[in-house]
Protein backbone atom coordinates (compact mmCIF):
# COMPACT_ATOMS: atom_id res chain seq x y z
CA UNK A 1 0.00 0.00 0.00
CA UNK A 2 1.14 3.34 -0.64
CA UNK A 3 1.84 5.71 2.29
CA UNK A 4 1.33 9.70 2.04
CA UNK A 5 4.19 11.44 2.89
CA UNK A 6 6.29 8.77 1.78
CA UNK A 7 8.22 8.16 -1.73
CA UNK A 8 5.79 6.71 -4.80
CA UNK A 9 7.55 3.57 -6.61
CA UNK A 10 9.46 4.36 -9.14
CA UNK A 11 7.50 4.87 -12.54
CA UNK A 12 10.08 5.67 -15.67
CA UNK A 13 8.11 5.65 -19.00
CA UNK A 14 8.51 6.66 -22.50
CA UNK A 15 5.90 9.18 -24.10
CA UNK A 16 3.95 10.12 -26.81
CA UNK A 17 5.51 13.39 -27.21
CA UNK A 18 7.30 14.39 -24.51
CA UNK A 19 10.61 12.52 -24.24
CA UNK A 20 10.55 10.45 -20.43
CA UNK A 21 8.82 10.39 -17.87
CA UNK A 22 10.51 10.19 -14.71
CA UNK A 23 8.37 10.33 -11.45
CA UNK A 24 11.17 11.58 -8.96
CA UNK A 25 12.18 14.22 -11.15
CA UNK A 26 9.25 15.40 -13.34
CA UNK A 27 10.38 18.78 -12.62
CA UNK A 28 6.93 20.59 -11.61
CA UNK A 29 6.27 23.18 -9.00
CA UNK A 30 3.44 21.43 -7.05
CA UNK A 31 2.99 18.22 -8.40
CA UNK A 32 2.38 15.65 -10.86
CA UNK A 33 -1.50 14.03 -11.38
CA UNK A 34 -0.84 10.88 -12.64
CA UNK A 35 -3.87 8.89 -14.46
CA UNK A 36 -3.60 5.90 -14.55
CA UNK A 37 -6.31 4.44 -16.87
CA UNK A 38 -7.57 0.95 -18.26
CA UNK A 39 -6.33 1.03 -22.22
CA UNK A 40 -7.85 2.04 -25.77
CA UNK A 41 -10.53 -0.91 -25.52
CA UNK A 42 -12.17 1.12 -22.51
CA UNK A 43 -14.98 3.50 -23.13
CA UNK A 44 -15.11 5.07 -19.87
CA UNK A 45 -11.31 5.97 -19.90
CA UNK A 46 -11.88 8.09 -23.26
CA UNK A 47 -14.25 9.92 -21.17
CA UNK A 48 -12.44 10.50 -18.83
CA UNK A 49 -9.18 11.72 -20.63
CA UNK A 50 -11.19 14.00 -22.50
CA UNK A 51 -12.11 15.71 -19.12
CA UNK A 52 -8.50 15.84 -17.94
CA UNK A 53 -7.23 17.03 -21.32
CA UNK A 54 -10.01 20.07 -20.88
CA UNK A 55 -8.33 20.34 -16.85
CA UNK A 56 -4.75 20.12 -17.92
CA UNK A 57 -4.41 24.32 -18.46
CA UNK A 58 -6.06 24.08 -15.38
CA UNK A 59 -3.60 22.15 -13.08
CA UNK A 60 -0.65 23.98 -15.25
CA UNK A 61 -1.74 27.32 -13.89
CA UNK A 62 -1.40 26.06 -10.27
CA UNK A 63 2.16 24.33 -11.02
CA UNK A 64 1.01 20.74 -11.35
CA UNK A 65 1.87 18.64 -14.79
CA UNK A 66 -0.48 15.72 -15.48
CA UNK A 67 0.28 12.69 -17.31
CA UNK A 68 -2.20 9.57 -18.49
CA UNK A 69 -0.57 6.21 -18.36
CA UNK A 70 -1.57 2.75 -19.56
CA UNK A 71 -0.07 -0.58 -20.10
CA UNK A 72 -0.95 -0.29 -23.81
CA UNK A 73 2.10 0.15 -26.58
CA UNK A 74 2.49 3.26 -28.48
CA UNK A 75 -0.04 2.48 -31.80
CA UNK A 76 -2.53 1.99 -29.09
CA UNK A 77 -1.92 4.57 -26.58
CA UNK A 78 -0.91 7.05 -30.07
CA UNK A 79 -4.89 5.71 -30.93
CA UNK A 80 -6.22 7.32 -27.74
CA UNK A 81 -4.71 10.42 -27.57
CA UNK A 82 -5.95 10.78 -30.95
CA UNK A 83 -9.55 9.66 -29.68
CA UNK A 84 -9.76 11.96 -27.45
CA UNK A 85 -8.60 14.91 -29.22
CA UNK A 86 -5.24 15.71 -26.73
CA UNK A 87 -3.00 18.69 -26.85
CA UNK A 88 -1.86 19.39 -23.30
CA UNK A 89 -2.29 15.46 -21.71
CA UNK A 90 1.17 14.21 -21.97
CA UNK A 91 0.46 10.16 -22.50
CA UNK A 92 2.88 7.22 -20.84
CA UNK A 93 3.49 4.17 -23.24
CA UNK A 94 3.20 0.64 -22.05
CA UNK A 95 2.99 0.45 -18.29
CA UNK A 96 5.23 -2.71 -16.65
CA UNK A 97 2.17 -4.93 -14.72
CA UNK A 98 4.74 -5.45 -11.99
CA UNK A 99 4.79 -1.32 -11.60
CA UNK A 100 0.95 -1.09 -11.91
CA UNK A 101 0.97 -3.90 -9.40
CA UNK A 102 3.85 -1.72 -7.24
CA UNK A 103 1.54 1.50 -6.92
CA UNK A 104 -1.74 -0.49 -5.75
CA UNK A 105 -3.46 -0.93 -8.98
CA UNK A 106 -5.63 -3.89 -9.35
CA UNK A 107 -4.58 -6.08 -12.34
CA UNK A 108 -7.73 -7.44 -14.89
CA UNK A 109 -7.88 -10.59 -17.10
CA UNK A 110 -9.02 -9.42 -21.17
CA UNK A 111 -12.55 -10.74 -21.78
CA UNK A 112 -12.49 -10.12 -25.25
CA UNK A 113 -14.09 -7.21 -27.56
CA UNK A 114 -15.67 -4.38 -25.14
CA UNK A 115 -19.01 -2.48 -26.32
CA UNK A 116 -17.17 -0.17 -29.05
CA UNK A 117 -15.56 -3.83 -30.55
CA UNK A 118 -12.25 -3.18 -28.95
CA UNK A 119 -9.96 -6.25 -28.01
CA UNK A 120 -8.63 -6.08 -24.11
CA UNK A 121 -5.39 -6.44 -23.71
CA UNK A 122 -4.81 -10.54 -21.76
CA UNK A 123 -3.80 -8.46 -19.09
CA UNK A 124 -3.88 -4.43 -17.76
CA UNK A 125 -4.52 -2.61 -15.12
CA UNK A 126 -7.29 -0.83 -14.08
CA UNK A 127 -8.01 2.94 -13.12
CA UNK A 128 -5.68 4.59 -10.69
CA UNK A 129 -5.54 8.51 -9.72
CA UNK A 130 -2.59 9.91 -8.24
CA UNK A 131 -0.80 13.60 -7.08
CA UNK A 132 2.43 13.18 -6.46
CA UNK A 133 4.47 16.14 -4.68
CA UNK A 134 7.61 17.46 -5.99
CA UNK A 135 10.07 15.39 -3.94
CA UNK A 136 7.95 12.09 -4.91
CA UNK A 137 6.02 11.45 -2.23
CA UNK A 138 2.24 10.83 -2.34
CA UNK A 139 -0.28 13.46 -1.66
CA UNK A 140 -3.09 11.93 -2.55
CA UNK A 141 -4.33 8.39 -4.28
CA UNK A 142 -7.29 6.37 -5.26
CA UNK A 143 -7.78 3.10 -7.06
CA UNK A 144 -10.36 1.59 -8.58
CA UNK A 145 -11.26 -2.29 -9.29
CA UNK A 146 -13.64 -1.41 -12.01
CA UNK A 147 -13.71 1.74 -14.55
CA UNK A 148 -16.47 2.74 -13.13
CA UNK A 149 -17.38 6.05 -10.55
CA UNK A 150 -14.01 7.90 -11.00
CA UNK A 151 -12.56 11.05 -8.91
CA UNK A 152 -14.05 14.43 -10.93
CA UNK A 153 -10.97 16.18 -11.93
CA UNK A 154 -12.87 19.55 -11.65
CA UNK A 155 -12.86 18.35 -7.46
CA UNK A 156 -9.73 17.42 -7.69
CA UNK A 157 -9.02 21.15 -9.20
CA UNK A 158 -10.66 22.87 -5.91
CA UNK A 159 -9.00 20.50 -3.65
CA UNK A 160 -5.90 22.12 -4.89
CA UNK A 161 -6.62 25.10 -4.32
CA UNK A 162 -8.25 24.75 -1.29
CA UNK A 163 -4.75 22.77 -0.16
CA UNK A 164 -2.84 25.93 -1.81
CA UNK A 165 -4.51 28.16 0.00
CA UNK A 166 -4.48 26.50 3.46
CA UNK A 167 -1.03 24.42 3.62
CA UNK A 168 -3.45 21.80 3.58
CA UNK A 169 -0.99 18.21 4.43
CA UNK A 170 -1.43 14.87 2.81
CA UNK A 171 -3.50 12.40 5.21
CA UNK A 172 -3.73 9.14 5.61
CA UNK A 173 0.16 8.73 6.86
CA UNK A 174 -0.40 6.92 9.86
CA UNK A 175 0.83 3.38 10.03
CA UNK A 176 0.77 2.45 13.68
CA UNK A 177 -1.44 0.16 15.50
CA UNK A 178 -5.42 0.85 16.07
Amino acid sequence: MLIPRQKVPALTLRTLDHGKFDVMVDGSARGTVICFYRGLHCPICANYLSELEKRTPEFAERGVKTIAISTDGEERTRAMQAKIGAEALRFGIGLPLATAKAWGLYISTGRGKTSIGIEEPDLFAEPGLFMVTPDATLYYGSVQTMPFVRPHFSELVAALDFAIEKNYPARGEYTGAV
